[in-house]
C-alpha cells in the first residue's frame, strides 16, 4: 500500500539526531511523495505538507515532550485531519442501503456488514436486490447461509419488489439491502436506487468504492451523492495493493464519513473507520483499542477467561481451550502489526501461524501432564523428548508451541500497558 510509505517516515523522524529546518523540510517532500502515490487529491496534500512544515519549525517543542515526539505528533495530528471523522452507527435496529458502481465489492460488502453487526449481538438479514448481475443471488445466498445470516431473495420479480416483500418478512434487527451497479452510473441505476430508498426508508445509504480507484472517487461519491443523498463509504479491498488515497480524499472533499474499511476477501476483514487508530497505524504506532475490542470479543464467544488472556497469565492448559480463540484474532503477523512499536522479532513462519499448526499443537499438548500445562517452565530437554515421541511431531515443533505460547503472553503483558509511543496519545484501556 502507497500509504505504508508513512511508517518509515515516522521511522525517520524517531531515528533523527536532530530536528532541523533542512530534516523538516525533507520529511515534507518524503510525505508529499507517499500521499501523492497513493492518489490522495493533490490540494489536500499541498494543505496538509503545509500545515506540517509550519507548525514543525514554528511550534515550541512543550516541556514534556522531546523535539522527535513532537514533530511525530504533528504528521499524526495533521492526517488525522486530513481523513475526516467516521460515522457513529448505535447497536440498534436499522436498515443500511448499499449503492455502488459494478465490482466494487458490494455483495460481499453486505454479508460483512452483516456479520459485523451479528458479532456485537443484532440478528442481522441481507435482501438481493441485485437483479442485474447474474451471480448476485447466489453469491449473497452462499456467503449468507456460511455465517449463519437470514437470506431474503426472489427470482422473476423487479428489485423494488423484492425489497418491499423482503421487508414484510423480515423480522431481524440489522438488514442490510444490496442493490445493483452498473459500469457507469446510468438513468436506469438512478432511478431504481431512488425506488428502493423509497420502499425500504433505510437509516443509511452507504456508497461502497473499491479502494484502487484513484482520483475518479470523488466523481462518483459526488455523482451518487446528489442522486440519492449518501450517508457514509466504505472503502473495499484496501490491502497490501491497494492505493486507497482517491477514496480517502473524496470522503473528506465532499464531506462524507468513512464508515467501515474492508481489507481482504474473508468476511471477518471488515472493521468500523477509526480516524484516530487508522492514522495510528499508517505511521507504524499500532492501534491497541481495536485489538482490545477483538480480543474481548472473542473471549465472549468461546467462554474463556478474558482477564487472563488479556494479562497473559494464562497457562498451556488455558491455551488449549483457547487456541481455536486466539485464532480467531488472525495471523500473528496482523495481531503484531496493532501493537505500538514493541520491538518483537517474530519468525515467518510463527507471524504465518495457521490452522493446521493449530491443530498439531492441541495433539503435542494432548501428550503433556497436567504439571506441564500448568507450568510450562518445567519442560526441558527430556520433556520435549517424551513429548515429541508421545504426540508424533518433532523436538522443533513443541520447541515451536513453546515459543507461540511465550510470545502471546509476552504481546498480551505489553498491549495491557495500553500506550502508544508519543506521549499525549495515551489509550485508556
Amino acid at each position: 500500500m502507497a500509504l505504508e510509505a508513512l511508517k518509515e517516515v515516522a521511522k525517520k523522524i524517531l531515528g533523527s539526531t536532530s530536528i532541523d529546518k533542512k530534516f523538516v523540510e525533507d520529511m515534507v517532500k518524503d510525505i508529499q511523495r507517499a500521499l501523492i502515490k497513493a492518489d490522495v487529491n493533490i490540494k489536500q496534500v499541498k494543505e496538509i505538507s503545509e500545515a506540517i512544515k509550519k507548525r514543525a519549525l514554528s511550534e515550541e517543542v512543550p516541556e514534556y515532550f522531546g523535539a522527535r515526539e513532537h514533530v511525530l505528533k504533528i504528521v499524526y495530528e495533521e492526517l488525522l485531519k486530513g481523513v475526516g471523522e467516521g460515522i457513529e452507527i448505535p447497536l440498534k435496529k436499522a436498515r443500511i442501503m448499499l449503492v455502488g458502481l459494478q465490482g466494487s465489492g458490494k455483495t460481499t460488502t453486505a454479508v460483512k456488514i452483516a456479520k459485523f453487526f451479528k458479532d456485537r449481538g443484532l440478528k442481522s438479514a441481507v435482501i438481493a436486490a441485485d437483479t442485474y448481475r447474474p451471480a448476485a443471488f447466489e453469491q449473497l445466498k452462499q456467503l449468507a447461509d456460511a455465517n449463519n445470516i437470514a437470506f431474503y431473495g426472489y427470482k422473476g420479480i423487479s428489485a423494488v419488489e423484492i425489497v418491499e416483500r423482503a421487508l414484510k418478512s423480515a423480522k431481524e434487527d440489522l438488514i442490510v439491502i444490496d442493490t445493483a451497479g452498473r459500469h457507469a452510473l446510468e438513468k436506469e441505476l438512478i432511478d431504481e436506487m431512488i425506488e428502493i430508498a423509497k420502499v425500504a426508508n433505510p437509516d443509511y445509504k452507504f456508497l461502497v468504492l473499491d479502494a484502487a480507484i484513484g482520483q475518479l472517487a470523488s466523481k462518483q461519491a459526488r455523482a451518487f451523492h446528489e442522486a440519492i443523498g449518501i450517508n457514509g463509504i466504505i472503502i473495499t479491498k484496501f490491502d497490501g495493493t491497494a492505493k486507497g488515497g482517491g477514496a480517502l480524499s473524496a470522503a473528506r472533499e465532499i464531506g462524507i464519513p468513512i464508515a467501515f474499511i474492508g481489507a481482504g476477501e474473508k468476511v471477518e476483514d471488515f472493521e468500523k473507520f477509526d480516524p484516530q487508530s487508522f492514522i495510528s497505524r499508517l505511521l507504524g504506532m499500532g492501534d491497541i483499542r481495536s485489538l482490545m475490542e477483538k480480543v474481548e470479543r472473542v473471549a465472549k464467544e468461546e467462554e474463556i477467561d478474558a482477564e487472563a488472556f488479556i494479562k497473559g497469565s494464562f497457562t498451556l492448559k488455558d491455551i488449549y481451550k483457547q487456541i481455536e480463540a486466539m485464532n480467531k484474532l488472525g495471523p500473528l503477523r496482523k495481531v503484531l502489526e496493532m501493537i505500538p512499536m514493541l520491538g518483537l522479532k517474530v519468525s515467518d513462519d510463527m507471524a504465518e501461524m495457521t490452522q493446521e499448526k493449530m491443530k498439531r499443537f492441541k495433539v503435542i499438548m494432548d501428550s503433556m501432564t497436567e504439571e506441564e500445562l500448568l507450568n510450562p517452565k518445567i519442560i526441558d530437554g527430556s520433556r520435549i523428548r517424551r513429548i515429541a515421541i508421545g504426540s508424533g511431531t518433532s523436538q522443533q515443533e513443541v520447541r515451536e508451541l513453546l515459543k507461540y505460547y511465550e510470545t502471546i503472553k509476552s504481546v498480551m503483558k505489553k498491549m495491557k500497558k495500553g500506550r502508544l509511543p508519543i506521549k499525549g496519545l495515551k489509550i485508556d484501556l
